[in-house]
């Protein structure tokens, strides 16, 4: 059984509540209720997710450390749902701004800010996020 294998046979949807810190996995989430979680989600350490507009991860996501997920950003008004589609990863410090669609299988270099729709199968990163090539 390959270490992928054994990770996903162990894994469960995380209990999270409003404003705490996850005791396990030590990231936190705003407005849980809208927050959709799929199957095998890997969100890092100290991820902030803020999902008072909709969140929605899907299956096989990884979330690398420090990485903010706003689908309310308080400093412009702007405001929407986010969707992280299957397959994604995002790099270390990573900000996803709101109604922002990343798609299926893509990868999002670290530190990059995402203020745009990012197409499936790309590598992106940057600030603003730019599309670097094809995967």
């Amino acid at each position: 059984m390959s270490h992928d294998d054994e990770w996903k046979r162990r894994w469960v949807i995380p209990e999270i509540e409003h404003g705490k810190l996850h005791p396990k996995y030590n990231f936190l989430v705003h407005y849980p209720e809208g927050l959709r979680l799929g199957k095998y989600v890997d969100i890092s350490q100290f991820v902030y997710i803020q999902a008072q507009d909709g969140v929605v991860i899907e299956d096989n996501v990884e979330i690398g450390p420090f990485c903010a997920i706003l689908s309310r950003s308080t400093i412009d008004g702007k405001s929407g749902l986010i969707k992280i589609c299957e397959g994604v990863c995002i790099g270390a410090h990573s900000t996803i701004m709101p109604g922002v669609t990343i798609g299926k299988g893509s990868i999002i270099g670290a530190h990059s800010f995402v203020n745009r729709d990012i197409p499936q199968h790309v590598l992106a990163y940057g600030v603003p996020c730019k599309v670097i090539r094809s995967l």
